[in-house]
């Protein structure tokens, strides 16, 4: 037993009950194949005992001590392990926080920070080098440590250090072994050790939460992509406007006041301050920005892919339209399957909230960060959703040895120099080059340093020489006072201090819902958003011209949307628009989500409304899992005309007489549409993309770059073969391309709908040729995967979610992985449903992202909320607790969510007390 900890009654402690009995009964079966895996798969040679592999399992029960504690604290945890904390000041809660934390996750903790340190090298060795190099050339962890300095108030610091003081605790006289069975497998190739967690380590972990909620930044790659294949004229046709008309914005009530030239949710919305930003002339990259993608699929995407297919949905119905005559608050994020979850549990609980105490939320923390992220405490509740702000730009610059080129002048770069240490071989050295524009991402890549050979640019642009290199600028690289938006929302008590708190979280850009106990709900918009002295931020940018960039400040947060109880009674947030472009004077993005998902919501309420009923925390929790086709909706009546003369296809075909476009995990219509979707975004667009942005390893014979000769003519084909990431590829079939779609359904001669005979099929000259021609692909497709006979097939067996332990759950030896991941799971639900287990259509149909957790807020009478993680609190593969709530995820339910002291006392198994 390490020196910091000393059991008196039991290590793990027991339950009664047949469920705990069970949880035990597979906890120990998965001991021992972790046990034997560990020897037959990765042990040299080496035994590894049972004991060996528990000695990780953290203490539940009894007592321990925790140095620096002012007095006991109470840690009791239910019976899925999710643990309340009660203390009496907010240093004996936080670092009761990390120690606790550290007990269930320290394993993913540790490669977080090295993950935002660019550090991964250490633990991994040389496949590392190149993410590490990156991510050092982003510089997160030296943004981060400008971000601890100049933190707002001295309480966060002591907050953060408290909560590094857990963790040390915990680590103190502990072996990696002991910490994470992990440990022990790197260990046997590598002399890794975890050294002490810093205030700073928690701080960084914001930057990889705003790098994968970055905005458009791969938008803007890919039209620049685009530019080798396609005119002006067609990528407009693939980037359309927002649907202001079908699909309401968030905000549809206020505007800019022009007498105060602050937002008023009760003005009238007016232009009269004209438009922030100026159209004006934009730079294509050209192919061989594919590199700078190709880089960024490498890097770690802890949230998920990025791009408008994915997103998250929150909502809150007043309390004149609910069951409970107070607010109602939903929300589920969507993000990338991880195993464990992104998402920890947990209540933080001061026993007596006073001036030394101030806490007592709960909710949904991220291991490695104190507080509470997504939750409520005893006045108010509050949820994200991405916002999808533009907060990046990519420049092009004219560098030289001497520096880059600005108005005309040679500006040196400004530079550091960074050591990556790797394990196992020797150190390596970069040079990080910066302008005024950002960090040089392109001195990353050898292939990025012929950056914009080709790029279309005007005749003002400097002599192209040996190309353009490319700058990133972003947000994020500037230091700012999220993490004391995280104190302050937890604090929060009206919807004053929940705004005041929103003031702080600049990185990355949420939408915040909000509602409270007096019945009160809102809105607000916060975040760092750039203006633009010209440009929209859809193209790079040239970045020699002083014309171009951002202005000194941002868009003030005084001007920023926000509601305070909308006279409609509800508020939705799903990713698509905030308010209307012509009614607002400033440039948000033009890259929305395109609102499908959130329309639906909307729909869902007001039919409820309308229809006379009121809203109870089970309808909030069905309209989760509501997973109807929008798409489904507008193709499948087009589909049923197609006369099919194929009797197998027709067979297919008649799977769609009388679907209600549910996608239900049993559902043959539903796998058989989403295949026939697939391969109309394939033929009538995916085909035509250039290689850069489609599937790796998937060739086609296409037409010369830019050619102008008949794509039939077979000599002039030349092989060409994909390059991206199957879970990032293009067409992803996400709402965009709902949109593209809808646009040319009137357009049945389009030239879209003219593909190729590129590969040993026949050619289509209009919409309803292709669409057969997609049927009966889709047929093959799904007979090849699931079978000819159609009575077998059902969406579920296309459409399936596995979880894959972080590291060493992808990278590491095939049998450690069968023991690390879990599933798979068929799944219903589907791209831009309000159950949205996003899939990329060009790649395939495995879930890539999902509702990483649900939670149903009951304000006011909190302990009816209800709640679901995606996997588990633990992050120990062999816990009992380590995928305990996913089968419960899978099928929608949620648990009964304990907040006050007698609910918390009555849904306890385990108890630890912490003493000084």
């Amino acid at each position: 037993m390490p020196a910091n900890t000393t059991a008196s009654s039991g290590s793990t402690g027991t339950a009664g009950g047949g469920s705990r009995k069970k949880k035990g009964r597979r906890a120990r079966k998965v001991v021992i194949v972790l046990v034997l895996a560990l020897v037959a798969g990765i042990g040299f040679g080496t035994y590894w005992s049972v004991s060996t592999v528990r000695a990780s399992y953290p203490q539940t029960n009894g007592t321990a001590q925790l140095a620096g504690l002012d007095s006991n604290v109470e840690v009791k945890r239910d019976s899925y392990g999710i643990p309340q904390i009660y203390a009496d000041s907010d240093a004996d809660l936080f670092r009761a926080q990390g120690f606790v934390q550290a007990q269930d996750r320290f394993w993913e903790m540790d490669v977080r920070r090295h993950m935002t340190a660019g550090r991964l090298s250490e633990m991994f060795g040389s496949g590392q080098v190149e993410t590490d190099s990156f991510l050092r050339t982003l510089g997160w962890r030296k943004v981060a440590q400008e971000e601890y300095d100049h933190l707002l108030s001295a309480e966060t610091k002591k907050n953060l250090q408290s909560y590094a003081d857990g963790v040390n605790a915990y680590l103190k006289d502990r072996d990696g072994k002991d910490i994470s069975v992990e440990y022990a497998a790197l260990g046997l190739t590598n002399d890794y050790k975890p050294v002490k967690w810093t205030p700073v380590d928690s701080v960084a972990w914001l930057k990889a939460m705003a790098w994968d909620l970055r905005g458009n930044m791969q938008d803007e790659i890919d039209r620049s992509l685009m530019t080798s294949r396609l005119d002006a004229k067609q990528i407009e046709d693939l980037y359309p406007p927002y649907p202001y008309d079908k699909h309401k914005p968030i905000v549809s009530e206020g505007g800019i006041s022009p007498a105060t030239g602050k937002y008023d949710p009760q003005a009238t919305p007016s232009d009269s301050l004209g438009s922030s930003t100026v159209q004006g002339a934009t730079e294509g990259l050209n192919t061989q920005l594919g590199a700078l993608s190709d880089t960024l699929d490498k890097i770690p995407s802890l949230l998920g892919p990025n791009g408008t297919g994915i997103g998250s949905n929150s909502w809150v119905v007043s309390g004149k339209y609910t069951t409970t005559n107070k607010p109602l608050l939903a929300n589920d994020p969507h993000l990338a399957p991880q195993l464990p979850s992104l998402w920890y549990q947990m209540g933080l609980h001061c026993r007596s909230v006073s001036a030394t105490c101030k806490y007592d939320t709960a909710g949904y923390t991220f291991s490695g960060m104190p507080g509470v992220i997504i939750g409520h405490n005893q006045d108010v509740a509050w949820g994200f959703t991405n916002l999808g702000a533009d907060v990046t730009d990519l420049f092009l610059e004219k560098v030289s040895a001497d520096g880059y080129q600005y108005d005309g002048k040679v500006k040196p770069f400004t530079t550091r120099e960074e050591t990556i240490k790797v394990a196992g071989g020797k150190d390596r050295h970069i040079t990080v080059r910066e302008t005024n524009n950002g960090p040089l991402v392109s001195d990353r890549s050898s292939e990025l340093e012929k950056v914009g050979q080709k790029a279309p640019v005007t005749n003002a642009a400097p002599d192209r020489a040996d190309g353009y290199g490319v700058a990133l600028k972003w947000t994020a690289l500037e230091p700012g006072h999220s993490m004391d938006a995280v104190f302050e929302l937890n604090r929060a008590k009206d919807f004053t201090t929940f705004r005041a708190a929103a003031e702080h979280f600049e990185v990355p850009s949420q939408n915040l819902i909000y509602a409270d106990t007096k019945g009160h709900i809102g809105y607000q918009a916060p975040g760092k958003i750039p203006v633009r002295k010209s440009g929209d931020g859809t193209m790079p940018s040239p970045g020699w011209s002083s014309a171009y960039g951002w202005k000194k400040d941002p868009i003030p947060f005084d001007q920023l949307p926000y509601e305070y109880d909308p006279k409609r009674g509800y508020i939705v947030t799903a990713n698509q628009a905030v308010i209307d472009e012509d009614t607002y004077p400033y440039m948000l993005t033009k890259d929305w989500g395109y609102g499908t998902r959130s329309q639906r919501i909307n729909d869902l309420i007001e039919s409820k409304i309308k229809g006379g009923g009121k809203i109870s925390t089970d309808d909030m929790q069905k309209m989760q899992m509501d997973n109807t086709s929008e798409i489904a909706a507008l193709l499948v009546p087009e589909l049923m005309k197609i006369n099919v003369s194929d009797k197998d296809v027709r067979q297919a075909q008649k799977l769609l007489e009388g679907w209600d476009y549910t996608q239900e995990s049993d559902s043959a219509a539903a796998a058989y549409f989403n295949a026939v979707w697939r391969n109309i975004l394939k033929l009538a667009f995916g085909d035509k993309l250039p290689k850069e942005m489609r599937v790796k390893g998937e060739c086609l014979n296409v037409p010369p770059a830019k050619s102008s000769g008949p794509v039939d003519e077979q000599d002039r084909l030349v092989r060409e073969c994909g390059q991206r990431a199957p879970d990032s590829a293009q067409p992803d079939g996400g709402d965009r391309w709902y949109q593209v779609v809808e646009n040319l359904m009137d357009k049945p001669d389009s030239d879209w709908w003219k593909a190729p005979a590129n590969r040993k099929d026949k050619a289509t000259d209009n919409r309803e040729e292709l669409f057969a021609r997609a049927m009966e692909d889709a047929r093959w497709e799904l007979t090849a995967k699931l079978g000819k006979d159609i009575t077998t097939w059902n969406w579920g067996r296309l459409h399936q979610l596995t979880l894959k332990n972080q590291t060493l759950g992808t990278e590491g030896p095939g049998l450690l992985q069968r023991v690390l991941n879990r599933g798979p799971w068929n799944l219903g639900g589907g791209e831009a449903a309000v159950d949205a287990t996003g899939w990329n259509a060009a790649g395939g149909y495995e879930v890539v992202w999902v509702p990483s957790m649900r939670m149903v807020v009951n304000v006011g009478d909190w302990d009816k909320s209800r709640w679901i993680n995606l996997t588990g609190a633990s992050g120990h593969a062999f816990s009992a607790h380590y995928t305990d709530q996913t089968d419960k995820w899978v099928n929608g339910e949620l648990l009964d969510w304990s907040y006050g002291t007698n609910a918390v006392t009555g849904s306890t198994t385990d108890t630890l007390t912490l003493k000084p």
